[in-house]
Parts: structure tokens; sequence; C-alpha cells
């Protein structure tokens, strides 16, 4: 239509994982039920995942969906919780810097 205008773009903002806070990218590669997924990290190990009870009705999560997970300090190369999901955009923003490499 004439006279409108396109809003400009807004910057997409994107949670890093924090190195300090020991969190790591992974992809979603299995729902198992009862708030149990199953991880691809990208430290190349593949953890069964949980989502907390305080995140459980905010985090809906799917199969391929990139996630940042904290692996458990007891048996940290088997299991973590699910902390946070990636939006589409915000996949996209990852895979353009470079984060993403280890899905390769």
């Amino acid at each position: 239509m004439r006279g409108q205008q396109t809003p400009p773009q807004q910057p997409t903002r994107v949670r890093t994982p924090r190195e300090n806070e020991n969190e790591v990218l992974g992809v979603i590669e299995q729902m198992l039920g009862a708030s149990r997924v199953r991880v691809r990290c990208m430290d190349g190990k593949l953890r069964m995942g949980r989502i907390p009870g305080k995140l459980k009705r905010k985090i809906w999560v799917r199969e391929d969906d990139v996630v940042i997970v904290t692996p458990w300090e007891v048996q940290s190369d088997e299991k973590c919780d699910v902390i946070w999901r990636y939006t589409k955009g915000q996949v996209d923003w990852l895979n353009k810097k470079g984060y993403l490499d280890f899905m390769r």
C-alpha cells in the first residue's frame, strides 16, 4: 500500500552459553516423555536432559530444537538440565556467527 513504511529491523538479541557457568549448546535428538529429552551436545556427548519444574510450562521443546544445557555435577557425561530454547531467528543468527559448527 502507498504511504506505509516497513518498520526498521530490530537487532536479534541472542543469549549465548556462559562458559563460566558450565553451559553447553545442544540439539534435541529425541523426546523421551516425562519432561526428558535426549540431547546431542556441542562437546560431542549424548546426554539425557530434563526440563526442570520451574521451566516446564515456559519451555516447549521439539526434536531438532537448539537449546542450552547445563551438565550435572554428578554424572556430567550422561545427564543435564535444559535451561534455554532458541527461536528460529536466533538459530539463524547462531549459525551465521559460527556457534553451530558442531552440527555439521
